[in-house]
């Protein structure tokens, strides 16, 4: 059993102990606040089959709750769309929001085991920032992650994964994410 005291995610020791210093010294910042970090990653799936049954939104947050290692939020419709069959308030999707500590090691999982599970993976897009650093990208499969027993899995679902950083242009963000590993293609 690790002591949750004395435990720091890997990625965030060496983001503190040789990632902020490589950032500073690339970018030439005056003031060690100025240097990016991670904020927050969200992780979204939208379940299309919900209009038919909403046990499905269900069993996806329970399995993103796996995912994440924590309790994600099932969300619901804000207005009825009657070509599509939503009612207000009806159940499509579920999100979790991670920081901190879970955030990083999240993060460390998606790099280092689950993307490469990923059939035919070449990479991720290097052009999928917002233009304020923060990046989003897609995985068809949410089988990819280790935690999810692909013997009880009634249906392969998507999710979004959003990683939010501090940084100010998309250049300083994708530097800080390639120090962090993402697997950018050319």
């Amino acid at each position: 059993m690790l002591d949750q005291a004395t435990y720091t995610p890997r990625l965030k020791a060496l983001y503190k102990s040789s990632y902020r210093a490589a950032l500073k010294e690339e970018f030439a910042y005056k003031n060690d606040m100025m240097i990016p970090r991670l904020d927050k990653i969200v992780l979204n799936m939208g379940v299309g089959e919900a209009v038919k049954d909403t046990k499905k939104v269900k069993q996806a947050a329970e399995e993103l709750t796996l995912i994440a290692g924590q309790k994600a939020v099932i969300t619901k419709a804000k207005k009825s769309i009657a070509g599509f069959r939503v009612r207000e308030e009806m159940p499509l999707g579920t999100k979790v929001t991670l920081r901190g500590d879970r955030m990083y090691e999240f993060l460390d999982r998606l790099v280092n085991v689950a993307l490469p599970r990923v059939r035919d993976f070449r990479g991720v897009k290097g052009n999928s920032f917002d233009g304020r650093g923060n990046y989003a990208m897609g995985l068809k499969e949410h089988i990819v992650f280790p935690e999810i027993n692909f013997d009880k899995v009634d249906e392969v679902l998507g999710m979004d994964i959003i990683i939010c950083t501090t940084a100010k242009t998309d250049a300083e963000a994708k530097a800080l994410l390639k120090l962090f590993s993402m697997p950018f293609s050319n």
